[in-house]
């Protein structure tokens, strides 16, 4: 396949309210820049939008970058979500880290994957044993 930037939660947010989230929104697009010049894909797992939406009132700014460039919704599939299921297993997390665990399971479908993240610790623990995922701290 490819080489993919996933973004969680906090990245999203970051990219998509920088004046409330300065240094995090300098640290997510730095990192969005390369992945550009890269030319790698820009994913955000479906599940990401149930933390980060909160009603159309709220989410234009989030609508903003979804619309804007190249970076795309990934679909939560059945593989994806039993693939989440068995990370969280391996890692002996309970399901309060669902989302996180979607968002590994997501970056595992890309031949090499780094996420960015607002929570470094629960994403190194679910990609501990996979190594063609990087974890990348905002």
């Amino acid at each position: 396949m490819a080489e993919a930037l996933v973004l969680d939660s906090e990245a999203l947010n970051a990219i998509a309210n920088p004046s409330t989230r300065s240094v995090l929104a300098q640290r997510a697009r730095a990192i969005l820049s390369i992945a550009y010049d890269r030319r790698a894909l820009v994913r955000v797992p479906a599940p990401v939008l149930g933390e980060v939406c909160s009603g159309p009132r709220f989410d234009a700014a989030i609508n903003r970058v979804l619309n804007g460039r190249g970076i795309l919704v990934e679909p939560l599939t059945q593989q994806i979500a039993e693939r989440a299921g068995a990370l969280l297993s391996e890692a002996r997390m309970s399901s309060r880290n669902a989302v996180d665990a979607f968002v590994v399971a997501t970056a595992l479908e890309f031949d090499s994957a780094i996420i960015a993240t607002g929570d470094p610790d629960d994403i190194k623990r679910l990609v501990a044993r996979h190594a063609k995922v990087r974890v990348f701290p905002i």
